[in-house]
Parts: C-alpha cells; sequence; structure tokens
C-alpha cells in the first residue's frame, strides 16, 4: 500500500517537517541556526517539485524519485553534518560555532564578530524523546532515501529486467 500512495506520502512527509520547523521558529521562538536552515532546503525542493509534478499529473513518473534521490542525499549530508556539529566531532561552516580566532587587527576582529550566528550550531535547542531536530532529520532523510531506493528498484529496474 505504500508503494501505491508513494508519491503522496513524500508531499505529506515534507510538508509536515517542514511544518513542524516553522511552528518551531515562529510560535515557540526557537531561532534556527545556518545548519538547520540548509537542513529546511530539501523539504523546500520536495514540496515545490511534488506540486509540478502532481499540477502536471507526472506523479508515476521516475523523474520525480530520481529527483527525490538526490534532493534526500543533500538532506543526509547536512542532517548528519549538523549531528556531528551537535556532538563535538566535526566543525562547522564558518559562522556556525562560537569559536573566534586569534587576532591583533580590531576591524578582523571585530568582522568576525558580526559575522557569528546568533544561534550557535553546536546547541541543541530542543529535543523530543532525546533526539535533536537534526537527529530527526537525519533519520527521516535515511528513511526516505532507503525507501525511494525500493521504490525505485520494486518500480522501474525490475520492470526493465523483465522487459530484456
Amino acid at each position: 500500500m505504500l508503494e501505491k500512495y508513494w508519491f503522496y506520502v513524500i508531499g505529506i512527509l515534507s510538508l509536515i517537517a517542514i511544518t513542524s520547523a516553522l511552528i518551531a521558529e515562529f510560535y515557540f521562538n526557537l531561532e534556527p541556526c545556518k545548519m538547520c536552515l540548509k537542513q529546511r532546503e530539501p523539504y523546500y525542493a520536495i514540496i515545490a517539485t511534488f506540486i509540478v509534478f502532481a499540477f502536471l499529473r507526472l506523479h508515476k513518473k521516475i523523474w520525480f524519485f530520481l529527483g527525490l534521490q538526490f534532493i534526500s542525499a543533500y538532506g543526509i549530508f547536512y542532517s548528519v553534518w549538523h549531528v556531528g556539529i551537535e556532538n563535538k566531532i566535526i566543525t562547522g561552516p564558518s559562522g556556525c560555532s562560537q569559536e573566534l580566532n586569534i587576532t591583533t587587527d580590531i576591524s578582523n576582529l571585530k568582522e568576525q564578530i558580526l559575522s557569528k550566528a546568533v544561534t550557535n550550531c553546536e546547541d541543541v535547542t530542543w529535543t523530543i524523546f532525546g533526539f535533536s531536530a537534526a537527529t530527526i532529520n537525519s533519520l527521516l532523510f535515511f528513511l526516505i532515501f532507503l525507501i525511494n531506493a525500493i521504490y525505485l528498484y520494486n518500480n522501474y529496474a525490475s520492470k526493465k529486467k523483465k522487459n530484456n
């Protein structure tokens, strides 16, 4: 049954994920860091692509699902990177942590301070059942990637083998 409605499940999952993030930001005043904002990009791309494919009635075409694989891989990259930053395993992009470079130049120091993010990427602003938003995003993107790979194999690769 999941296979039959996979196109719609993806749209709904993405909509729930981005709506949850926006509610957390605007209703609960949880300011996102740079990495949190990067993790939203795949959801926006999935929703936009979903709307176009649904409007044009192309939801059975392989292009949506191939694009979904690339988009979810992008999401996995940024969400796993963010989990690594939160656990202080990996360093974040510039302006994402609170560290300042030692300098004797006042203008350089001022630039470093002004370019720092208001919200530090290392800080976990909220958790649910002990999982941070980045961890939940990682799990969701892995799940989407895996189920979509299975869907692609079952609906496109296996049919090609049967035709040969």
